[in-house]
């Protein structure tokens, strides 16, 4: 049956999934590219991400693989997508990842403003949902024939999702850095109340790999 995950999502002790100030230059927020010390030496972020080989092949890897397994269409909030805001002032922005895109299936954007689909290289095709949450996992459910849907982020769109007890998987990477502010994942939500429970943890020397299921 597919499944509905979260992988690979770092966030701070203190919770934060970003810090403050997401620009171009910042596309994490300020000091939030301290959080994935785990993930960017790993040989699944340096073939995925950035076409290489190399990288490690220990626990961190084996979290980050378990991540692209079976999964047939992302959705992704705007944010993710850049940080372009309000109408779409063009075409020209087609996210922060170059002509070939690290999903390499179709991947939904959560938008408020209409905007044609956008086909790249590697078997991207970005699509722009504007009816919401909802409307966005059941057109990537269809297109993932059968596959998982993999929710990428930010934190907006997974808190979003969880209120609705609609991810059935979570992984957490919890790394050993303090953000102070930013975007915090669980503020004001009561995860047992909605049914999730802790159902693995692994610590490495870069983050504490946390498992959140329903049940």
């Amino acid at each position: 049956m597919s499944k509905l995950r979260v992988n690979a999502f770092t966030l701070s002790l203190d919770g934060y999934g970003a810090g403050p100030g997401q620009t171009l230059e910042t596309p994490l927020g300020v000091g939030g590219e301290n959080l994935h010390k785990w993930f960017v030496g790993t040989r699944t972020f340096r073939k995925m991400v950035l076409g290489q080989d190399g990288g490690t092949t220990d626990t961190d890897d084996a979290f980050a693989a378990r991540g692209f397994e079976n999964v047939g269409a992302w959705i992704l909030g705007r944010n993710m997508f850049g940080p372009v805001r309000g109408v779409w002032p063009d075409e020209n922005w087609k996210g922060w990842w170059g002509d070939n895109p690290p999903y390499h299936v179709p991947t939904f954007i959560l938008t408020h403003h209409k905007r044609a689909p956008v086909e790249m290289e590697g078997g991207t095709t970005f699509y722009f949902v504007t009816e919401g949450i909802h409307a966005a996992l059941e057109q990537a459910k269809a297109a993932a024939g059968g596959k998982d849907v993999r929710v990428g982020g930010g934190v907006s769109t997974i808190r979003q999702y969880l209120q609705e007890k609609l991810i059935d998987e979570m992984h957490l990477a919890v790394s050993p850095v303090l953000l102070g502010s930013g975007e915090h994942l669980f503020e004001g939500l009561d995860l047992p109340k909605l049914g999730y429970r802790c159902t693995e943890q692994v610590a490495t020397a870069n983050a504490t790999h946390v498992m959140i299921g329903r049940g």
